[in-house]
């Protein structure tokens, strides 16, 4: 895989000219409520053809498209494709009404009701781990016994963190599954995040694009690496990674 490269350099390089440009979300467009640089000039630069694809599994598309607003970042809800909020419609179209247990974030709680899946904490046919700041032991224990009894186990994404605005790792929806996984080794449930091929394919599908005509933009390769899909995948240095190779090229 090539080396990663400053998003100002992606700019020159000609990709953004691609029929779909799908991007990350944290540590390659933003950083907690940072804006990145040279993001605004990829939007500016890809306009409708800017697709935001994240393992985000806390907000709607609703939701992250008006804080992105907020930020000064314009995108459509409808070009944006999040692990967790994808994770619930496949679940409400596969087993319309069915009973599960959701550790998750307000939004995506309120979310599954909307999509008219039942919250059944305990007597739950299906367990669903997102990412959840409010995850405690009672919830490690609840989820460990929902699924040593047979619930299906759905995972939104598998990532164990994500870049914070100081470049110190955030817990992520991962690292709450290593927590069960080490009680109840299984191997990896079932999951549509990335590196899974499905959130890219339904942004394709959404965008009318082949693979070949688009480019998928992010920063961490073992998530984010798009081959599965069969999208060509640039990573994206972190601004403080590319300084630092700047400033060892000019002291050289």
């Amino acid at each position: 895989m090539a080396a990663a490269i400053p998003m100002a350099e992606f700019l020159r390089g000609g990709w953004t000219g691609r029929a779909a440009v799908l991007a990350d979300l944290d540590g390659c467009l933003i950083s907690g409520g940072t804006v990145l640089p040279q993001v605004p000039a990829l939007f500016d630069a890809c306009g409708e053809r800017l697709w935001v694809v994240s393992n985000n599994s806390t907000d709607t598309a609703a939701g992250l498209s008006r804080r992105l607003a907020a930020m000064g970042l314009d995108l459509a809800a409808d070009r944006i494709l999040l692990a967790g909020e994808e994770t619930l419609h496949t679940l409400a179209a596969a087993y319309p009404g069915a009973r599960i247990a959701l550790f998750a974030a307000p939004p995506l709680q309120a979310l599954a009701q909307d999509l008219g899946l039942v919250l059944s904490p305990d007597r739950a046919e299906i367990a669903v781990l997102a990412r959840d700041t409010g995850f405690g032991f009672a919830d490690l224990a609840r989820l460990a016994a929902l699924v040593h009894r047979g619930a299906a186990l759905w995972l939104t994404n598998p990532d164990p963190s994500h870049p914070g605005p100081d470049g110190v790792p955030v817990p992520e929806t991962g690292a709450l599954f290593a927590a069960l996984d080490a009680m109840l080794p299984r191997g990896l449930p079932q999951c549509l995040g990335k590196p899974a091929p499905d959130l890219i394919r339904k942004a394709l599908a959404r965008a009318a694009v082949l693979p070949g005509a688009a480019v998928y933009i992010g920063d961490t390769p073992q998530t984010d690496g798009a081959a599965a899909a069969g999208v060509e995948f640039v990573q994206i240095a972190p601004p403080a990674a590319a300084a630092g190779a700047t400033a060892g090229a000019v002291s050289c």
